[in-house]
């Protein structure tokens, strides 16, 4: 019981040394170049629009202001088959691991454009 606290004294120091460094990288490593992002973002603009809003079709998610890591995932999921979509699975499987992470980043950093169907029934009925 008495390694206990030493240890645990080592692990909260350890802990309070390495947060900054995690926090700089935006928690993971391999974030996202949102420049870069932007500039591969040009066919995905055919059908979630240039501003990643989704004016175009309904069916097209909005992608602006969506967590990188969810966007991250689901390209991921699209590109492994483990998430079902012709259109996205043919664009995914050419993305690499970069590409992917700088197009999260990209799509996370635009203004958000979701809307609370909760707090506006009205939209929810178009």
């Amino acid at each position: 019981m008495h390694l206990m606290k030493p240890l645990f004294a080592t692990l909260v120091l350890l802990g309070a040394v390495s947060l900054p460094a995690f926090a700089a990288e935006g928690g993971r490593a391999g974030r996202g170049n949102v420049e870069a992002g932007k500039d591969k973002s040009l066919a995905c603009q055919a059908c979630h629009g240039q501003d990643g809003a989704a004016a175009i079709d309904p069916q097209y998610p909005r992608l602006a202001g969506q967590y990188a890591d969810y966007l991250a995932r689901a390209l991921h999921e699209y590109r492994s088959g483990a998430r079902k979509n012709p259109i996205m699975a043919g664009f995914a499987t050419t993305l690499s691991d970069q590409d992917i992470n700088d197009l999260a980043a990209y799509y996370a950093s635009l203004p958000v454009t979701l809307v609370d169907l909760a707090r506006n029934p009205a939209v929810a009925r178009d």
